[in-house]
């Protein structure tokens, strides 16, 4: 009974100098067939699509950069300031405010879909095939990859782009990037136009309104001295009556001024016609300039560069070194299999 349990124990132990024999013998199998492996994969990995990326990151731009788009925004925003007296600032800079549109473009997908429909890049590559172009558009699409800003990890946005070629990569990141921007700064335009005509309608209501209420009062002016000069014509005053300054007689006493005052007073109203304040000087002044319009610049620069595109020196795919010891070292172990199959079969 115990010889039997001994000769289990020994056909259960594992034959390391009879394994490493065997993998000798069978070296030739190992080194053949991981060559072939190797060999196979490198031709493999130069029929493959290659992949080159460039990457861009950005940042905020300059006043300089954003030209005639920064007067017109500053002068908005002063006169919303003018107008509205209680009005909060701004939580965002005008540079803050262009470059937040910049990057939302930047992302997005209508983007990224819009400029590789009018690259040449995408229409030398069109197949004519419906399915085949938006397939082939889709992929376009996700080769455009964007990484927002992480402050906790002091990261800024980036942008990568992936092509077939290394002077492609640069080139069409470097297009992309300013196809954005010219979006934005179209979006930023549209939104300095819409602003102008609702603050000069805005002012317009408000000068109109000044002005009606300069008329009336002028107009209830001027009614209370002729009724005034009428009564003192009746009753024959041409003196002054009263002690009170002229200032300070009512309405209803005005008469008391007697009639060559009155008469003075009402010549000098016709004359200077209605009293209007400084505000509604300057409401109008404002006015005149609204009624011009917007100057816009119909480009200008809503980032600017912390590390501009260029050629990659190094393939993203494929990794053909990588892939040559990969596949290198899976057939080497295709290969001690064999070995061992065969050294099984034989000791059969």
């Amino acid at each position: 009974m115990r010889s039997n349990e001994n000769e289990q124990l020994i056909d259960n132990e594992l034959d390391i100098r009879g394994l490493c024999r065997t993998l000798w013998n069978g070296k030739a199998w190992i080194v053949g067939i991981g060559a072939l492996f190797g060999a196979a994969a490198l031709v493999a990995s130069f029929l493959m699509q290659q992949e080159w990326s460039s990457t861009a990151i950005t940042d905020k731009p300059t006043v300089n950069m954003l030209g005639g788009y920064y007067s017109q925004q500053q002068f908005l925003r002063n006169l919303d300031q003018r107008l509205l007296s209680n009005a909060a600032a701004p939580d965002l800079s005008i540079a803050d405010e262009a470059y937040n549109e910049f990057v939302m473009q930047l992302a997005a997908y209508d983007t990224r879909r819009d400029f590789w429909l009018q690259s040449k890049y995408y229409q030398d590559r069109k197949e004519g095939d419906a399915k085949a172009d938006a397939a082939l558009l889709d992929e376009l699409i996700a080769d455009i990859q964007f990484t927002p800003r992480d402050m906790t990890k002091n990261v800024n946005d980036s942008v990568k782009l992936i092509a077939e070629t290394a002077p492609d990569a640069n080139t069409l990141l470097r297009q992309y990037v300013a196809f954005a921007s010219q979006r934005a700064a179209t979006h930023l335009n549209e939104e300095i136009q819409g602003a102008w005509a609702a603050r000069t309608i805005s002012l317009k209501a408000q000068v109109k309104r000044q002005d009606e209420v300069a008329k009336s009062v002028y107009q209830r002016e001027l009614s209370g001295v002729e009724a005034a000069l009428k009564i003192a014509q009746k009753q024959g005053i041409d003196t002054t009556r009263t002690d009170t300054p002229a200032q300070d007689v009512p309405a209803s006493d005005m008469f008391l001024l007697g009639r060559p005052l009155l008469q003075a007073r009402l010549e000098s109203l016709q004359a200077s016609g209605p009293a209007y304040d400084v505000e509604y000087d300057q409401n109008r002044a404002m006015l005149n300039t609204l009624n011009v319009g917007p100057v816009l610049d119909a480009k200008f620069q809503t980032y600017r560069y912390l590390r501009t595109p260029e050629e990659p020196v190094k393939r993203d795919s494929p990794r053909r070194v990588f892939m040559l010891i990969m596949w290198g070292a899976i057939g080497g172990l295709i290969g001690a299999g064999v070995a061992l199959v065969r050294r099984s079969g034989k000791a059969a």
